[in-house]
């Protein structure tokens, strides 16, 4: 019943007008002063005018508008803060034709050779890797060639056709530097994709300013935005009251930025992604559970429930290998389960310990929609999103229908909105 009700949701009743000028074209200057909307909860009781002893209960929000700086003041002094400490690689690579053509790859995501993007990052002298090709009818060479200068050594680059997919291409890259590996290599070669919605080329100072101050692990094609307003002085802040925090890392995909073209979501295929959890990580959830759990960011919050799930298969089959211990779609509607946290995480702990395991590194593909019963996070540290985007019905999921209500109060006090804008602090309607 409950995955039916969800694959049956319209996008279009999840749209709002977003004028372009609303649109956080660049950064503040500082990170930390970036608006923050503080959304609690009010629930007020009616009684029936017939009948006095009937009654039904209904949901606002209350507002405070106040700056990421002074984060700490609204947040319980026993919260956990889940962090996603990926990092954005410089993944458009512009190929200049003798005729005077651009060809853009842009690198979307390993080829399924590689078991995970780690792996793939650090292949030397060459590797494949599934991509969009900007100008693909202008190439006609067998190769595409460039030069880069990097501590005065020339390397060669080159790029070559392997295959054709229904949405992207598996490309095979080759490089003279042997000792380089493909991060390095990413790192002098490319240029950081900035999210489309902005229309602007990338400036110098969006190769930091399109990171979060704690990212660390290469891999991702997009940042996990609500991190950008993070600072040693917000950490600080947050430590001085006792709030926790800890890490996890999912490496965005382009997928993020896919709309939902599909008017059911049923039609709609969920982008996978790759999420990559400690087992000291998943000790610290065990011990926080029951404090608020609080992800920043849609990647934090999608790991965090993914590993209910992933727990809750590694009961039903203890046996399960880790190359079938993913989250598809629709599992959390099709599984439903009503086992606690406690022990899907304890179960998740011991089959990794069983297979000795310090890291689980698998895929998600978990779509959270209006529907789905949390079984981790207590709310969420997130940014604006866009219209009929399945970020906007994760948000939905959480606050429940009083989502246009904290969109409208953001438009109206001249919020800005999407990677580069503003954020809001929101707990869950449940």
């Amino acid at each position: 019943m409950l995955l039916e009700q969800v694959k049956q949701i319209q996008i279009k009743d999840y749209s709002y007008e977003l004028p372009d000028e609303r649109i956080a074209k660049f950064p503040l200057e500082n990170r930390d002063q970036s608006k923050l909307l503080i959304a609690n909860q009010l629930t007020t009781q009616e009684c029936s005018v017939n009948d006095l002893n009937a009654s039904t209960s209904t949901t606002q929000l209350t507002f405070q508008i106040d700056q990421y700086l002074n984060l700490a003041q609204h947040l319980p002094s026993n919260s956990f803060l889940v962090f996603n400490n990926t990092k954005v690689v410089e993944a458009r690579i512009l190929f200049q034709k003798p005729t005077g053509g651009v060809i853009e790859l842009f690198c979307l995501e390993p080829d399924s050779v590689y078991p995970d993007i780690t792996t793939a990052m650090l292949q030397k002298g060459t590797v494949q890797w599934k991509c969009l090709v900007g100008g693909a009818k202008k190439w006609k060479e067998a190769f595409l060639e460039k030069t880069i200068l990097y501590q005065d050594q020339e390397i060669t680059l080159k790029a070559k056709r392997v295959a054709q997919g229904a949405e992207a291409y598996l490309i095979e890259f080759s490089w003279s530097d042997a000792q380089m590996s493909f991060a390095e290599l990413l790192h002098i070669a490319g240029l950081i994709p900035l999210p489309p919605y902005l229309n602007r080329q990338a400036e110098n100072s969006d190769a930091e300013r399109y990171q979060t101050v704690y990212a660390k692990h290469d891999g991702s094609v997009a940042a996990p935005t609500a991190g950008l307003h993070f600072t040693e002085g917000v950490f600080e802040s947050l430590a001085s009251k006792g709030i926790s925090k800890d890490f996890v890392t999912l490496h965005v995909g382009a997928g993020t930025f896919k709309p939902v073209k599909a008017e059911a979501m049923q039609d709609h295929e969920m982008h996978a992604e790759f999420i990559d959890v400690s087992i000291s990580f998943i000790e610290n959830l065990l011990s926080s559970l029951g404090d608020p759990i609080v992800p920043v960011g849609t990647t934090s919050m999608r790991t965090l429930e993914s590993l209910y799930w992933l727990g809750l298969k590694t009961m039903t089959n203890p046996t399960i290998t880790l190359s079938e211990l993913t989250v598809h779609q629709w599992d959390p509607y099709e599984m439903n389960s009503e086992i606690s946290a406690t022990i899907a995480l304890a179960s998740l702990l011991q089959w990794m310990q069983t297979q000795q395991l310090t890291r689980l590194i698998t895929k998600t593909q978990i779509i959270i929609a209006p529907g789905y019963q949390f079984r981790i996070c207590s709310g969420l540290i997130t940014n604006f999103h866009q219209p009929q985007s399945t970020l906007l019905l994760l948000v939905a999921a959480l606050i429940g229908d009083v989502w246009r209500d904290l969109y409208e109060h953001a438009m109206k006090n001249d919020f800005r909105f999407l990677s580069y804008g503003d954020g809001s602090l929101i707990w869950n309607a449940s």
